[in-house]
């Protein structure tokens, strides 16, 4: 669908189908070729017509040229899975093979095993027996097992199958996708905010990414040498000034921009846009003697300090962090880039996380204020109602104007509800919608004294959503939190009242938490999930996707602390029950730290 803008290729995904080595007068082996096989080419079907990579294209799979039944055949797939680039393994069978033998031995590739459920063939057996095997070796690995018995010459793939199997491809192609890219640090810690002290040691040992780091001060360079290319620029001009549409300007006369100034702010922040994104992935047709600045960083994902020193002068990053996060700009629809406001790097990393499980842009705000039902009846005169009301509240999520513009709502789906659609499913009549529905508003000088523009719309509209945090705790590590509910659509004066209590100017969310009402938990209420939520900023997406959260996290050995997740739905590496099943939460973080980060080379 779209360019790789990325350098080097996509993770791919090896099907290793294993089958019993033994042949002789009965010809064991030689009776489940054909069906270890089809069980290969099923699984290859299912990974290749559902699943995509980010840039759109569906996901590459090969399959090992012959069944595995002992070592020589498993060393000829290791083999040809180095050549291919394969990060992911999946090996299936409907029978007993020899476990050692025939396992995925590479510490470095995700792994899963499918063993088919049949009596007639004790793939089950074999599934067992191997991933025994792996927790013993230290290579976790997920087991998928079907709940009904199948007879043995069945080709299809149950639906509880096909739900892990896919769970798992998600997850694995989200993890392997980071490896050896690049977060760019643009500045450094914004007003002391802990999540925008990087740790390059977690990011490099957690994620397999490497930290770039530079001053904001190349922006100013590049603007004054020209090292930009002209013609990106004048076409982002362009739509801009055929597409933004200024809001109202809250800022008293005696600070208040002239029209001239603000003529002025928006070619400063055109310039941004263009150059950040030279920053990100290059660009080849950068002036000429500018040969290094056009290779560009191989950044996955970014952060902009901004406040103070940078918007307390110059234009904020408000409309480059917005366009940037959103699934289209200037050149219609494209692959959103990750860029976190205030440089937090936690929070950016958040929604690099949920970005690449589900091919949609991201929402970056901050989990500003809870509103209790009786808050809103004591303000407003309105009794809350439907999710909100089963949460005795919602949480304002609220941000200068960082936020995907996707998130106004405003995109309906096939089926006429509101959605926030993968990018290469946003069309112009989309994009136009979205554009419609943004206005962009002079920024608050009590903020940013140096201009610019904070991008302003309200999600009128009630979809699923997932709110994340990634947080770094001392002599932890890293823990995520996940928060699954519903953005809320008020009343229009409901909204206006409670909004007009903080900044008017900036996008405006209304999220409604999956409560429990049980005391103690940290879902009871949405004021709970407020009151226990590790940082001031959340990351949030489209979908009910905690599910692929958790797996993933369990890929990259990242406990989750908090989740309102329904236990059927959760999936993780067969090893983690050997951590304790009565406590499954206690049981990922055991586990989490017996394995350690998987790009630790250091111990």
């Amino acid at each position: 669908m779209a360019k790789n803008r990325y350098i080097g290729e996509y993770p791919v995904i090896g099907i290793r189908p294993t089958i019993d080595g033994r042949r002789g007068a009965l010809k064991v082996r030689e009776s489940l070729e054909e069906q270890t096989m089809n069980m290969a080419k099923s699984a290859a079907k299912l990974f290749e017509e559902n699943l995509k990579y980010s840039n759109g294209e569906p996901v590459k799979v090969v399959i090992a040229d012959t069944t595995i039944g002992r070592v020589a055949e498993s060393a000829a797939c290791e083999a040809k899975f180095r050549r291919e680039g394969v990060a992911i393994t999946l090996t299936v069978t409907p029978c007993w093979c020899y476990g050692s033998e025939t396992m995925d031995m590479n510490p470095q590739t995700i792994k899963a095993v499918w063993g088919f459920n049949g009596t007639e063939r004790p793939g089950a057996v074999y599934l067992a027996s191997v991933l025994a095997t792996h927790a013993q070796k230290g290579l976790p690995a997920f087991g998928i097992y079907g709940h009904e018995v199948l007879e043995a010459d069945d080709t299809s793939i149950p639906a509880d199958v096909e739900a892990k199997l896919l769970r798992f491809g998600r997850a694995a192609v989200a993890a392997a996708s980071m490896r050896d890219k690049s977060y760019l640090q643009i500045g450094s810690v914004t007003m002391g905010i802990g999540g925008s002290i990087i740790d390059q040691a977690f990011i490099e040992e957690y994620l397999g990414m490497r930290v770039e780091s530079i001053d904001e001060v190349e922006i100013l360079r590049r603007i004054d040498e020209h090292i930009y290319n002209e013609d990106d620029y004048q076409k982002a001009l362009a739509w801009i000034k055929a597409n933004c549409k200024e809001g109202f300007d809250k800022n008293p006369d005696f600070v208040r921009s002239s029209d001239e100034k603000k003529e002025k702010d928006w070619e400063f922040i055109a310039k941004m846009a263009v150059i950040i994104e030279d920053l990100y992935q290059g660009n080849p047709n950068l002036p000429e003697g500018c040969e290094e600045e056009a290779v560009g960083h191989n950044a996955i994902c970014g952060g902009f300090q901004g406040q103070r020193q940078w918007t307390d002068h110059w234009p904020n990053c408000d409309f480059p962090e917005a366009m940037l996060n959103t699934s289209f700009d200037w050149n219609g629809a494209r692959e959103p880039f990750v860029l976190a406001t205030e440089n937090d790097v936690l929070n950016g990393l958040g929604m690099l996380f949920m970005l690449l499980l589900t091919n949609r842009a991201q929402m970056f705000a901050d989990v500003r204020t809870c509103w209790s039902g009786t808050s809103v009846k004591r303000v407003t005169g309105y009794d809350i109602e439907g999710h909100a009301k089963d949460a005795d509240g919602f949480i304002h999520l609220i941000n200068s104007g960082a936020c995907c513009l996707d998130a106004s709502g405003v995109c309906k789906d096939e089926d006429g509800n509101p959605t926030m659609k993968e990018w290469y499913n946003v069309t112009e009549e989309d994009q136009k919608a979205i554009m419609d529905a943004t206005e962009w508003c002079a920024a608050d000088n009590g903020y940013f004294r140096g201009g610019g523009f904070s991008s302003r719309f309200e999600t009128r509209a009630e979809m699923p959503a997932t709110m994340i945090r990634l947080n770094l705790v001392k002599g932890l590590g890293p823990v995520l939190q996940i928060a699954e509910g519903w953005t809320v659509a008020l009343p229009e004066e409901v909204s206006d009242t409670l909004w007009k209590r903080t900044d008017y100017t900036w996008p405006c969310t209304w999220f409604a938490p999956r409560t429990d009402g049980k005391e103690g938990s940290p879902f009871k209420s949405a004021y709970d999930v407020m009151n226990n939520w590790g940082a001031n900023h959340g990351a949030i997406s489209y979908g009910h996707i905690g599910a692929d959260l958790i797996t993933m996290c369990s890929m990259l050995r990242i406990p989750v602390a908090m989740h309102n997740v329904p236990a059927d739905d959760i999936f993780r590496p067969a090893a983690w029950g050997a951590f304790g099943t009565a406590d499954k939460e206690g049981a990922d973080y055991r586990a989490c730290s017996t394995y350690g980060p998987i790009y630790k080379t250091v111990k």
